[in-house]
């Protein structure tokens, strides 16, 4: 489809049929997900694809048994976890950094992404950081943050979100409708991906299915253009 016909024709679809999702529909929009954008390319998501109809129960029933879940043919959990940042930057220095021979590249992820991803026991660093980098920004336009654990949260749960975003696309793309859900116990699910409790976020959980009919609930309605866009 058109890109613009595919992004206006994307629903949150709270119920699904029966029919099955060919595993190389998900694939293929998994594949499209990793690509999507992310801060300093840290890559700080997982996608956790539940296939066990056993676990595929028991999430149903931790995004509180609503139908989008109960009907699904396919879940996929995406989490953002910060705890993976120092392997990530090292195999980011060791297969991309090294083959590019960029000083540039090398003091980024050498000295500035270590600052910005540690923030200490109770935040102590990122207390010190912001302190410091206000009194820069009295002086100078300065970047104010990531300065604490929950900084550091929001910037790797924006950027699983894009992937999100390039994951739902796809999924529509290739003729099949989902739904993004916050709805769920984030406990019960991290128990079932066997995710970190402290470093961790849950985006969200989405489901997959051929729409049901009575799946897509009444005509899209967004507020007027002029109510988001302000032109300065």
């Amino acid at each position: 489809m058109d890109f613009s016909e595919v992004i206006r024709l994307r629903r949150s679809c709270r119920k699904y049929t029966n029919e099955k999702v060919p595993p190389s529909v998900i694939e293929t929009a998994l594949k499209d997900a990793i690509v999507a954008p992310n801060s300093s390319n840290m890559q700080l998501m997982k996608f956790y694809w539940i296939q066990s109809p056993d676990k595929q129960k028991q999430l149903a029933e931790a995004c509180l048994n609503q139908s989008a879940a109960r009907t699904a043919q396919e879940l996929v959990v995406v989490v953002a976890n910060w705890s993976h940042w120092k392997e990530n930057r090292r195999r980011i220095i060791d297969e991309f950094v090294k083959s590019q021979n960029s000083p540039a590249l090398d003091t980024y992820y050498g000295k500035i992404v270590p600052l910005a991803y540690t923030y200490g026991f109770l935040n102590i660093i990122g207390i010190l950081k912001w302190i410091l980098f206000t009194l820069i920004g009295f002086a100078r336009p300065m970047m104010r943050g990531p300065n604490t654990r929950n900084d550091v949260a929001m910037v790797t749960v924006k950027s699983a979100a894009l992937a999100c975003e390039n994951f739902m696309l796809s999924i529509y793309n290739q003729g099949f409708a989902c739904c993004p859900m916050e709805g769920f116990d984030e406990v019960r699910v991290k128990n079932i991906v066997s995710e970190s409790w402290c470093s961790s976020k849950v985006v969200m959980v989405i489901s997959i299915g051929k729409a049901d009919a009575s799946g897509i609930q009444g005509p899209q309605f967004r507020l007027p253009y002029s109510h988001f866009v302000t032109k300065l």
